[in-house]
């Protein structure tokens, strides 16, 4: 099956930068969605961004749209997250997912995703 295994995840400063990155690894000829979730402690998991594998489409939650950045590159089996302008509310643990089908709209969903990585957490001093 499909594994991910992020990385990237730091303590920055508010207004500082961070790249995330997820290597996926198994059959990921059968992706069609990647994206990224956070959660804060004692908050619920919520979306940060998808992109679809193929055709790079890219959708943002309005939080981080303008800061974040999702890519992908097919070649290598590897998803980023390039995060700029921090934010303290930025401050969780982000995990990649990846899902066998593409939907514009429910690319938000965790029920659209079959796979999940274990976290990397990111932290934003004020």
């Amino acid at each position: 099956q499909v594994q991910l295994v992020e990385s990237g995840g730091g303590l920055v400063q508010a207004g500082g930068s961070l790249r995330l990155a997820c290597a996926a690894s198994g059959p990921t000829f059968t992706l069609y969605t990647v994206g990224w979730f956070r959660q804060a402690p004692g908050k619920e998991r919520e979306f940060v961004a998808a992109i679809r594998w193929i055709s790079d489409t890219t959708v943002y939650d309005g939080s981080v749209k303008g800061r974040f950045t999702i890519a992908r590159d097919s070649a290598k089996n590897m998803l980023y997250l390039q995060m700029d302008s921090l934010k303290f509310e930025d401050t969780a643990v982000y995990t990649c997912a990846a899902g066998q089908r593409w939907s514009y709209l429910g690319s938000s969903s965790p029920s659209s995703y079959n796979y999940w990585g274990q976290g990397t957490q990111v932290t934003v001093s004020s």
